[in-house]
């Protein structure tokens, strides 16, 4: 708790009105984020919330998601392995670089997030 209200640890959490379907939390430096855990109360609930995080972390200039483990649905969001050496570096630039993951406009739609998941021009 009190990493989120120092504003560092973070939530994408996906809701049916009422209801939390799923989500994934982590904490954010610079332009880092590290992604903590998941959870789903519903099937995909969690996969979901990884695909709409992923896509505001690229909107709102995070260069590094550090996912812990490389999954094939990871791979699908574009995840990849690298090196520990590249690793390093990659980690120094982003910490370093400002990203701000509540600079994200209102009204994204689940077809928009998809689109520019799956585009490759």
């Amino acid at each position: 708790m009190q990493l989120h209200h120092a504003g560092y640890a973070h939530s994408q959490e996906i809701w049916d009105s009422e209801s939390l379907i799923g989500g994934v939390y982590g904490v954010a430096l610079g332009g880092a984020f590290f992604g903590e855990s998941m959870f789903s109360k519903q099937r995909d609930g969690s996969k979901i919330a990884l695909a709409w995080l992923v896509d505001r972390l690229r909107r709102t200039g995070f260069s590094l998601f550090d996912t812990q483990f490389l999954t094939p649905h990871l791979e699908s969001l574009g995840a990849i392995e690298i090196s520990r050496e590249d690793y390093l570096k990659r980690l120094k630039n982003a910490v370093n670089s400002k990203a701000d993951i509540l600079n994200v406009k209102p009204g994204i739609s689940a077809q928009e997030v998809i689109q520019r998941s799956t585009q490759t021009s």
